[in-house]
């Protein structure tokens, strides 16, 4: 039989390893996460218990002042090698030109993702320890402790277990979910530190599986181009970094969620997909308390399948309804999490109680903070009040968001307002670290995020926390007295990494073009001219007469991004002139 020649023409379309540019970001990738794990066996954090701390080759990478000098260039240009290949990944799947992505593409970032996150399963951890706070959390469970009213310096050698001082006098912060991941994982590996630690990552790897499994089934689901969101939201190397070299429980989280959240949405399948929703989302509520935001919105996607389903019935008694029995079942099972523990309810009171000291610079009240707190210093006014004041207020703005977006809008905007609510709880906080972005990067790449400012958004923002992980969480020991020149050494190389990147043709197109699909315009008085600052297809600058004719590029829709089907540009409206 003599294939079509449509069928011909989707086959060469079709992505493969072989396709140009993919095998050469498929490489690049794995060489920058393999210089990420030969730095992290310098600078990345190691408990004082572990063997690891013994071996031969090992001890001069940690000791002496050129072994930590080149474990931190390693580091933190293994962040940016990494970085490069995912723009280069995406400009093959033709994200730079801003056409239709090729059937095959989520087969290829899936593979990547894979390929790219190999090295991190070994790393040390980096970009943060908190996996060592999980070790002496479970050792406190084995010992019949109570972590929501004890810190983990109640335990005889809890130093030795790599947990941050800052933390040991501190309730946990994590759901009673976890805690028992977190006492398996310790009862199964005696106490040994690298065996508990690897075990961990195995679980967060477990976390990402699930989140890769969901992104794209939610983003089709919704209208988006599965390969286009999981290419955003899980190749990223912040992604990689923090979710399994950093062994953050958060991957556990969003990997539960975004699981109920897809059996929320497919609910029109069967009635009982609806309760495997709330099930599913309060396993996530059960490793970090945060997700409890989800479960109202979980509740309005059921309700509108059975709104859909028997519409002579007002639509609010079938959302009543439905978030009655969404939160029966979680409060069904966190009751009889509760009773299994032991700690009843009143872990729901500690953490709701519980939160990050401090403040983060970069986050709008932290801004805000300092604004004021400056204020004030020059006025000769106390200052000790504001940060604790605007930690309140951001927390009732918040709440009152979610309840705004619980009861406003149409049911076919429910995943953006889920988004926004969770944005809320986290944008209106003093302190953001670095992985809550990767809490709300799914979920935004799912709703779709447009190819244009929105996207650079995201790559920029990925690269800052780049820069600030691979500089502010190096592990040097205080007999050295390196910690400073070290942050130096770090942050210059990510400046140079920058500024190559920035410069190399693989990569202009985040920076030279795609910004708005209208152009800016400038009216400047007495010139009688009017400036236009064209940013799409490139960016330039051009002028006519005031109230002259004005060619300008149409404006575009989110679909039109997302599948490439672009008005003409200002070049090839003139062609067809």
């Amino acid at each position: 039989m003599v294939p079509s020649l449509a069928t011909a023409e989707s086959d060469a379309e079709k992505l493969h390893l072989r396709s140009p540019g993919v095998r050469r970001a498929l490489i690049q990738g794995f060489l920058g996460s393999s210089l990420v794990l030969f730095g992290s066996f310098g600078v990345g954090w190691l408990a004082n218990a572990a063997d690891i701390n013994r071996w031969s080759w090992i001890i001069p990478l940690r000791t002496e002042p050129w072994g930590v000098s080149l474990t931190t260039v390693a580091l933190t240009l293994g962040c940016w090698v990494m970085f490069h290949a995912w723009l280069l990944l995406g400009r093959a799947l033709r994200e730079a030109d801003r056409k239709a992505w090729r059937p095959g593409s989520l087969r290829i970032v899936n593979i990547a993702t894979a390929v790219w996150s190999v090295p991190h399963v070994f790393c040390l951890p980096i970009f943060s320890r908190d996996v060592y706070a999980y070790l002496n959390q479970g050792r406190l469970v084995l010992a019949g402790r109570d972590p929501y009213q004890e810190g983990v310096s109640q335990l005889d050698n809890w130093f030795h277990f790599g947990t941050d001082p800052m933390w040991a006098q501190s309730e946990t912060p994590y759901g009673p979910m976890f805690l028992w991941i977190e006492a398996a994982v310790m009862w199964v590996t005696n106490n040994h530190v690298e065996a508990a630690v690897f075990l961990f990552r195995l679980a967060c790897v477990a976390g990402v599986v699930l989140i890769m499994i969901y992104v794209p089934k939610l983003a089709r689901h919704y209208g988006v181009h599965g390969g286009r969101a999981q290419w955003l939201a899980c190749a990223n190397p912040l992604f990689i970094i923090s979710f399994i070299s950093s062994a953050h429980n958060d991957a556990l989280m969003m990997g539960f969620a975004l699981a109920g959240i897809y059996a929320a949405a497919t609910a029109d399948r069967h009635w009982s997909r609806g309760v495997l929703a709330a099930v599913l989302v309060t396993v996530s509520v059960g490793m970090k308390i945060i997700s409890l935001v989800l479960l109202p919105f979980i509740g309005l996607l059921w309700a509108a399948h059975l709104i859909a389903a028997r519409p002579q019935l007002n639509p609010w008694i079938w959302r009543f309804a439905a978030w009655f029995a969404t939160a029966s079942i979680a409060g069904a099972i966190l009751l009889v999490v509760g009773w299994i523990n032991g700690y009843g309810l009143r872990w729901l009171m500690v953490l709701a109680g519980t939160g990050d000291t401090g403040k983060s610079f970069w986050s709008p009240l932290g801004i805000a903070d300092d604004a004021l707190t400056n204020t004030l210093h020059a006025l000769g006014q106390d200052a000790s009040w504001t940060l604790d004041t605007l930690r309140v207020i951001g927390r009732l703005a918040s709440v009152l968001i979610v309840l705004v977006l619980m009861f406003f809008g149409r049911d076919r905007q429910i995943m953006s307002r889920m988004t926004l609510a969770f944005t809320a709880l986290v944008v209106l906080s003093p302190i953001i670290h670095p992985w809550y972005l990767l809490w709300l990067l799914p979920l935004f790449a799912i709703n779709g995020i447009r190819n244009d400012w929105q996207t650079k958004w995201v790559v920029f923002t990925v690269a800052f926390f780049l820069c600030y992980g691979a500089q502010d969480q190096l592990s040097v020991w205080e007999f050295l007295d390196l910690d400073e020149q070290m942050l130096q050494l770090s942050l210059v190389t990510s400046v140079l990494c920058m500024t190559l990147i920035a410069l190399l043709p693989s990569s202009r197109w985040v920076w030279a073009g795609g910004w708005f699909a209208a152009p800016i315009y400038l009216r400047l008085p007495g010139l009688g001219r009017t400036y236009m600052l064209h940013t799409f297809d490139r960016i330039r600058l051009t002028s006519t007469p005031s109230g002259g004719t004005q060619t300008t590029t149409a404006p575009q829709t989110a679909e039109q991004l997302h599948t490439g089907a672009l008005p003409a540009t200002d070049a090839e409206q003139e062609v067809r002139r």
